[in-house]
């Protein structure tokens, strides 16, 4: 197993990593500051307050799919990247963030609870900034459930 995508088939790790992803979240959420950065925990607060357990199911919902988008940055950087894997998700931050931000895009639609797509639609104008300040942690993710 070398990319996401074929870990996540072991459900034992991708249990593991939909855990670490909603840790990653938490933290850049708690990580925001000034105006933006309550808007942002706000929206945060009342998603997980409207629905219990929303961010872990959603996450173990698009991880497949955000598997997928990133593997190809993952394979990227193993191929011929320098430096470590934060530093080159760092660089291409703007793609991966539009990638990702593709993704939950696409799922923002009426089959979604309607506080929560508001939530999503209120804060997306700073969706790419924020996934881009994510990287970091990202990479980290990735490192440590890609062996």
């Amino acid at each position: 197993m070398g990319v996401l995508s074929d870990v996540l088939k072991d459900q034992t790790k991708r249990r593991a990593i939909v855990d670490d992803g909603v840790s990653v979240i938490d933290a850049e959420v708690a990580d925001k500051r000034g105006l933006s950065g309550m808007a942002v925990k706000g929206g945060y607060k009342a998603v997980k307050k409207i629905k219990p357990g929303f961010v872990n199911v959603a996450l173990d919902m698009l991880m497949p799919e955000f598997a997928q988008a990133i593997d190809p940055y993952y394979d990227e950087w193993k191929t011929g990247g320098s430096g470590t894997l934060e530093q080159f998700f760092k660089r291409h931050d703007e793609r991966i963030a539009q990638s990702l931000l593709a993704i939950t895009d696409k799922r923002v639609d009426s089959r979604t609870n309607r506080a929560v797509a508001k939530a999503y639609k209120g804060l997306r104008g700073q969706g790419v900034g924020h996934t881009k300040a994510a990287m970091p942690r990202l990479a980290g993710l990735v490192m440590r459930h890609v062996k």
